[in-house]
């Protein structure tokens, strides 16, 4: 059953996070990226057919905005006992099998997915350099089994107007996706 992204307030500050990056082992933090414009933390995982149908396009937003102002980081929040096929070795083999240009991050906790309020995968925030939410939402108009073509359209042109200095509209759309899959002791009170 697909669900839609919470719509976390507008200038919402960025929660903190510090989560092991499956492919380098290494650990990522939100401080990590103070030298970036902006910080897109996106929510994924290697399942789900909302994910698998745009991420052609992840690979080359993250390709089109390498060695930009733009820091990127998606995260997996799904608990694995219930969704295998996203576990730490299949999301490493996973990023290195697309060529995923920005680190890729299991919260096994699910705490990181908490302080977002993420909903879905996808689930995508952009904060400008003071960490302020500017954007939360969908990547385009694209969904699986729809002719539309992926083009990142929604997502990219807040991405821009961040890093020119410019205001993001204000005319966001929820993402729609599957639902994050819960522990059944850690199923957060804004789900239900």
């Amino acid at each position: 059953m697909a669900v839609t992204s919470t719509m976390l307030p507008l200038g919402t500050k960025a929660p903190s996070f510090s989560l092991p990056d499956v492919v380098t082992g290494g650990t990522v933090s939100l401080e990590g990226f103070a030298d970036k414009d902006a910080l897109l933390v996106m929510f994924i995982c290697n399942h789900c057919p909302y994910v698998r149908h745009i991420r052609g396009g992840l690979v080359e937003l993250g390709s089109d905005y390498a060695g930009s102002g733009l820091g990127i980081v998606a995260i997996s929040s799904n608990d694995v006992e219930l969704s295998p096929g996203d576990s730490p070795a299949a999301m490493a083999q996973e990023a290195r099998e697309f060529g995923y240009r920005f680190p890729y991050l299991f919260d096994e906790s699910q705490l990181v997915a908490q302080a977002y309020t993420a909903m879905c995968t996808p689930d995508f925030f952009l904060f400008d350099a003071d960490r302020r939410l500017t954007y939360r939402g969908r990547f385009d108009e694209a969904r699986p089994n729809t002719a539309t073509e992926v083009t990142g359209a929604d997502l990219r042109a807040a991405i821009d107007a961040v890093l020119e200095g410019n205001e993001v509209s204000v005319d966001q759309h929820p993402s729609m996706g599957c639902s994050i899959k819960w522990r059944a002791d850690n199923v957060p009170a804004y789900f239900g």
